[in-house]
């Protein structure tokens, strides 16, 4: 499958509308600034917002209903031959780690093939990943704007009505209740990474 590798990540940022990989100078007044170790240009307060779709169960879901404590969420596809399951996999190993740190964090999973990713589809490729994991669907128009509300990219490609690839971003977004979108992380962090930055965030929140 072809993706939005790493070290192309940077020829895309203004699709994007831009993710910097940098070092942030801490701000007065930030009490993440310790946590952070990505800066995004237009500010945190730029990724993420309201969304609506449609769960596993068929219930129409908001992001109020399903950001209920500090979520990771990753926008990606079921038929995805390898990215996908290995980051979502990581991402719910990261999870296991913090809840031996006694930090709950839900994993979401939003599809942006909602043309094969029926909410029975997206609801076992979830589940089958964690127990927690929420699998999210919804029409065309919905995943459309829940992907532009975090400024993810993906396309299809053309190919017969069952077999083809989607080209998307691999990031990995880290969102609070009461925060919002608060940092993201590439693919190569490991579980380990992705959990002690999280546990960052939730213990000086």
């Amino acid at each position: 499958m072809r993706y939005i590798a790493p070290l192309s990540a940077v020829a895309i940022v203004g699709l994007l509308g831009g993710v910097w990989y940098a070092t942030q100078t801490p701000k007065d007044g930030d009490s993440f600034a310790q946590c952070r170790a990505s800066q995004i240009a237009g500010g945190a307060g730029s990724i993420g917002g309201p969304f609506e779709l449609v769960n596993g169960d068929g219930q129409t879901v908001t992001d109020k209903d399903v950001i209920t404590e500090p979520s990771l969420i990753y926008f990606g596809y079921t038929f995805c031959p390898d990215v996908c399951p290995i980051d979502t996999a990581r991402n719910a190993e990261a999870v296991d780690v913090l809840a031996e740190r006694n930090i709950s964090v839900t994993p979401v999973f939003i599809t942006i093939d909602p043309k094969r990713d029926t909410p029975e589809v997206v609801g076992d490729f979830a589940e089958n990943l964690h127990e927690r994991m929420i699998g999210l669907t919804g029409s065309p128009e919905q995943v459309k704007a829940a992907s532009e509300a975090y400024r993810t990219y993906y396309k299809a490609h053309d190919g017969d009505d069952d077999y083809y690839l989607v080209d998307h971003s691999t990031f990995s977004y880290l969102v609070m209740p009461e925060a919002g979108f608060v940092e993201f992380f590439r693919r190569e962090a490991t579980a380990q990474d992705v959990a002690d930055t999280v546990a960052c965030f939730v213990e000086n929140s």
